[in-house]
């Protein structure tokens, strides 16, 4: 099959040096991953991963008393379980996600 089309998108400058970085490791040309892409779309007839919303966390003012208290509860527990994460890795994360 003859490769003919040209594909052209406008996207974040660092999400694409980061990707590309990333493939270049692998060895994978860019025009090899959106190929591979478009053919799934093709197979399974749409996109080949989850596209959903994210869940929506519920605020404190769009809880029930009862919800709250179970969910002081479940973090009580966690917490003398020292199943907990520290606070710095936490802010780490939340930060990553949202910059």
């Amino acid at each position: 099959m003859i490769k003919s089309a040209t594909v052209s998108a406008r996207i974040d400058e660092n999400i694409k040096a980061e990707a590309e970085d990333i493939l270049q490791q692998l060895g994978i040309p860019v025009s090899v991953v959106i190929n591979t892409l478009y053919h799934q779309i093709i197979l399974q007839k749409g996109i080949p991963f989850p596209m959903t919303l994210a869940k929506q966390i519920p605020s404190l003012e769009g809880m029930t008393r009862q919800q709250l208290d179970a969910k002081l509860e479940h973090s009580y527990k966690q917490a003398i379980a020292r199943k907990g994460r520290p606070l710095k890795e936490v802010f780490d994360d939340l930060e990553r996600k949202h910059s």
